[in-house]
């Protein structure tokens, strides 16, 4: 299913099963099949819309300025197109990466389309600890992508995009996950076409990765903090967010509920989807208690 556009942008969005509604926001090397695994733990007793970010996935797709139509606010602003459209009431809104990033830019621009969130790293807190020697040699991606030599050495060519992909997804995976060869498939068919991968890196030359917004972070007033209950989900074995970097959390969010995941890596969806559409049930039924 293809979405009314925002800002010229149409999602590609699947819609499965009945109940309060739940949004699932997918990161960065993946699209909306990251979960693939959570959807059905859900369906039963949710109405769930999993859709792919503008530029990933089967969605648009568009040469435009980073800052403006690919940041966390524009992605934001599609996905509140996408809730008021399907006319979810204030539904969980639940991402990891790039998801988690385009969740806590909605729940700040419109809270009363939330009633709830679940995020995984990356979060708000780290400052300047990005500049210490351990996270510049993992987040050195970040400043690769600004380089037009990212395109010219992997859009397009398949067999750099599987080779790319596959460090991620195994460097930032947990030590018991094994990269489903289908799925890496699956990625180098939505990544490889010419344009996907030059599209997919939109949104760091937005500046809306780790590093650009760590070096510009600054604490909201308290009348400012995401005000949307929030459950947070930290990993233990992903090497771009230690847990040390959740120490600052309450500065940003007034309600927070944070869990430490052992076990698993950065793909918190895929390694543990049964302990990640646990979470997202909970924090269901306790908005629903709520209201």
């Amino acid at each position: 299913m293809r979405s009314t556009a925002v800002d010229g942008f149409e999602l590609c969005y699947d819609r499965v099963g009945q109940g309060p509604g739940v949004v699932l926001l997918h990161g960065w090397p993946g699209d909306r099949i990251d979960y693939r695994d959570v959807v059905p733990l859900l369906a039963d007793s949710a109405e769930v819309v999993v859709p792919d970010l503008r530029g990933f996935g089967d969605s648009d797709k568009h040469d435009a300025d980073p800052a403006q139509q690919y940041s966390a606010a524009a992605q934001a602003r599609s996905v509140a197109g996408l809730i008021e459209e399907l006319g979810l009431r204030r539904p969980v809104v639940a991402g990891y990466d790039v998801g988690s990033r385009v969740a806590q830019a909605l729940a700040a621009a419109r809270p009363e389309l939330v009633g709830a969130l679940v995020l995984a790293p990356p979060l708000p807190g780290v400052g300047q600890r990005i500049l210490g020697a351990h996270a510049q040699r993992e987040f050195w991606y970040q400043a690769f992508h600004q380089l037009p030599l990212a395109e010219q050495l992997i859009d397009g060519e398949p067999q750099a995009v599987r080779d790319y992909l596959t460090h991620f997804w195994t460097h930032w995976s947990g030590p018991q996950y094994e990269l489903d060869p289908a799925h890496l498939d699956h990625l180098v068919a939505v990544y490889g076409p010419p344009g996907a991968f030059t599209a997919s890196i939109a949104w760091y030359r937005a500046g809306a990765g780790t590093v650009a917004r760590s070096m510009a972070e600054v604490a909201p007033q308290r009348r400012q903090r995401v005000s949307v209950p929030t459950t947070v989900l930290w990993p233990e074995h992903d090497p771009l967010f230690p847990r040390t970097w959740s120490d600052r959390l309450g500065e940003f969010f007034s309600d927070t509920d944070i869990r430490f995941i052992d076990g698993v890596g950065h793909f918190l969806p895929m390694e543990s989807p049964r302990l990640f559409a646990a979470a997202v049930t909970a924090a269901r039924d306790r908005r629903s208690v709520a209201r």
